[in-house]
């Protein structure tokens, strides 16, 4: 498969595997290592979870499946996430759902992270979502200690706006490797609010998160929904998908910005036709067939 260089020591695969409804899928250990395996031979090779996953659980499940063959490590980048607090029971002192970007949560969650994960090092941590009482400095300080005691290779962001993008960056001894944001045939805020433009700027591929626009496009009896389904179908029928999801995940492969979607799915089949998109290639005017679609009008 195809990968992407975030650093000079850091590619991904171009697909990522999502854990995010890891729990949902009701496996058991040797069923969710089956399932890494089976992303590993398709050329998978790197998995998104984050602490809050599952009700704090997803990071464990994922640990107790690798714990039972640990050498699949080596051939793994795992990214996690940190710094949103939910109401949850696991969490009986949260007050309040909020976020923490404080020196002292971002450590302590980094090495709860290794912990339930069974490893000694995260290959990439994000921030989940901006904090409006974030001091750039101290989590430049926690993002050192990480560093310098080989818990955490690389640091990025998820959800970040380009003014607090740059406004963390500028803090920090070295670049944010990656931006996860929602990117889809229906979600273009991205592409409106200068986040796809930053990271062509900055040359990091970003990770797009919900890349199936959340399934309503495969249901979603709105105007919006519908019409760019029978937009999507038509084109599977041009380029000889098998499905119009896989339409959805070349619409953003084609893009220049080297958009890495996330596949959220327990079920190998739609992992299998996430990584086929790779062979399609859709032309400029069906690129914007789709984008018009969505927009619902033409280009200016």
């Amino acid at each position: 498969m195809e990968r992407v260089q975030l650093k000079e020591d850091l590619q991904f695969s171009r697909i990522i595997h999502g854990l995010w409804r890891l729990a949902d899928w009701k496996q058991s250990d040797q069923e969710t290592l089956a399932l890494l395996e089976q992303c590993l031979e398709l050329g998978i090779t790197t998995f998104d979870n984050a602490d809050i996953y599952g009700d704090y659980s997803c990071e464990e499940l994922f640990g107790k499946a690798l714990a039972l063959k640990p050498e699949l490590r080596e051939k793994m980048e795992l990214v996690t996430k940190c710094d949103i607090k939910l109401l949850s029971d696991q969490r009986p002192e949260h007050g309040i759902k909020h976020y923490d970007t404080s020196k002292k949560h971002i450590i302590w969650s980094a090495e709860n992270s290794l912990k339930k994960l069974g490893v000694d090092n995260i290959d990439v941590l994000l921030i989940h979502r901006p904090d409006p009482l974030m001091d750039p400095a101290e989590v430049a300080e926690a993002f050192r200690q990480l560093k310098q005691e080989g818990k955490v290779k690389h640091f990025g962001v998820s959800n970040f706006l380009p003014s607090q993008f740059d406004m963390l960056s500028s803090y920090l001894d070295e670049p944010l490797v990656t931006n996860q944001i929602e990117i889809s045939v229906t979600h273009l805020e991205e592409f409106h609010n200068g986040s796809i433009d930053k990271c062509l700027e900055k040359r990091i591929a970003p990770m797009a998160w919900s890349p199936l626009a959340g399934g309503r496009i495969f249901s979603g009896d709105d105007e919006k929904s519908t019409r760019v389904r029978q937009t999507l179908e038509k084109i599977a029928g041009e380029v000889g998908a098998a499905s119009i999801d896989q339409v959805m995940y070349a619409w953003l492969l084609r893009h220049p910005a080297n958009i890495m979607p996330i596949v959220g799915s327990g079920k190998i089949e739609r992992v299998k036709s996430a990584v086929e998109a790779l062979n399609i290639n859709l032309t400029r005017e069906q690129w914007f067939d789709i984008w018009t679609s969505s927009l619902g009008h033409e280009v200016a």
